[in-house]
């Protein structure tokens, strides 16, 4: 067959996700040459030479395998005249005029099934890294400080890479190729536990620790992606009347974290929609009915029929659990009255100091503070109560084109940036 040459641009949600990786490794499977560049607009530019039926396998695999987190709006392919000019196939570095116009951050996303299963396998080198991550999940807009997303211009700065890390992180096969918050317990963030005036707890296991001191019913601010939570017993009504009378709230719920979709199960009913929005990349804070042998504290949502839960979306989080029997915890969001969520440690032992009897701190910058998602399933539909971590700052792509300019408002205290 005539070798051709094939000009493609695709839009959508494609920066952060693992894409311009994915068409490195899928044209090379497919004996392909030339490059992949970003082009800004949220696009990406893909130059192809090869065989028609190797182009064609290509572009099927391109709509039909692309990264889970990868949302294609666009695929505009062009045929080219002229001869072929690579030897081989490369992701071409973009200049920054381009990586900034127009991209879409990418929003946080909940650790994958590939690093949970890493971080709890003994012989893995990140066994028991509490922010194990690859291209297909982690933080994205809580750690971006600017254009374009590069590890320079995140809060990862912080962490140069060690040996092994950077060795991922430039192997073209590895799912870490181009993970630009790639670490382990080497070079990337720590975890420490403090008392409420700040002052180090000392132990081993600071963040399991932090679990038991919940589970005794102790009440714990902790920090993850794009603030604190503020954790407490789910099975023991002192704590939880400490925190609403220091939290001014007399009626309003907590939201809880369970430690499975098992333990959900056990005091709230779960359709088959909401079991899928509960196990979603985004993770959000879902509401459920409570079921008919709901057996945790009244505290957590007196007076109401419905209880607002989430699962575990780091390996902090599952890693909190490990060494208690409690089904759930209260992780409400840590902010004052009318105020956002609090993102920094300063900040967080001047406000929490009062409230918490410990912290457990990491050691990594929150560039922008990024709050729960809240949403409801009403028939199948699933209704936004507060659109964040997960969803934002990724936009809403509406059916029909409009023509004018529309301008959206809202009261979003705990979600804006800052």
């Amino acid at each position: 067959m005539t070798p051709v040459r094939v000009k493609v641009r695709v839009t959508g949600i494609i920066q952060g996700v693992g894409f311009r990786p994915f068409i490195y490794r899928t044209a090379v499977k497919n004996g392909l040459k030339g490059y992949v560049r970003n082009m800004g607009d949220a696009g990406v530019e893909i130059l192809l030479e090869g065989e028609e039926n190797s182009i064609n396998n290509f572009l099927k695999a391109l709509r039909d395998e692309k990264p889970p987190l990868a949302q294609i709006h666009e695929i505009i392919e062009t045929r080219l005249e002229g001869e072929h000019e690579y030897r081989d196939f490369r992701i071409v570095r973009s200049s920054e005029e381009a990586e900034l116009s127009g991209s879409v951050i990418p929003p946080d996303v909940a650790i994958c099934g590939e690093c949970l299963k890493e971080l709890r396998d003994k012989n893995n080198p990140r066994f028991d890294y509490f922010f194990i991550t690859c291209t297909d999940c982690g933080p994205r807009f809580t750690v971006i400080e600017r254009l374009p997303y590069d590890r320079e211009n995140t809060t990862m700065r912080d962490f140069p890479m060690c040996s092994f890390c950077q060795g991922e992180y430039t192997d073209p096969l590895n799912r870490r190729f181009h993970s630009q918050t790639v670490a382990c317990s080497k070079c990337g963030p720590k975890a420490y536990l403090t008392n409420s005036d700040g002052e180090t707890f000392p132990c081993k296991d600071p963040i399991r620790e932090a679990g038991k001191l919940v589970s005794e019913g102790f009440i714990v601010a902790v920090k993850g992606y794009g603030g604190f939570h503020v954790a407490a017993s789910t099975l023991k009504d002192e704590p939880l009347a400490r925190l609403r009378r220091a939290k001014h709230r007399r009626q309003k719920p907590f939201a809880i974290m369970a430690r499975s979709l098992e333990a959900v199960r056990s005091f709230a009913e779960v359709s088959p929609k909401e079991a899928e929005l509960l196990t979603s990349p985004m993770r959000p804070i879902v509401l459920l009915r409570k079921s008919a042998g709901y057996y945790l504290s009244e505290l957590v949502a007196p007076g109401l029929h419905n209880v607002g839960v989430m699962l575990p979306y780091t390996g902090l989080h599952y890693m909190l659990f490990d060494e208690v029997d409690d089904p759930a915890f209260v992780m409400t969001s840590a902010n004052p009255p009318n105020q956002p969520i609090v993102k920094d440690d300063d900040e967080a032992l001047k406000t929490l100091g009062g409230i918490v009897d410990y912290f457990l701190f990491h050691d990594r910058r929150i560039a922008h503070r990024c709050d729960d998602s809240v949403m409801r399933v009403h028939g199948e539909k699933q209704v936004f109560l507060r659109r964040s971590r997960g969803y934002a700052p990724a936009p809403v792509m509406l059916r029909e084109k409009v023509r004018k300019c529309v301008l959206a408002l809202g009261e979003g205290y705990t979600t804006r940036r800052g």
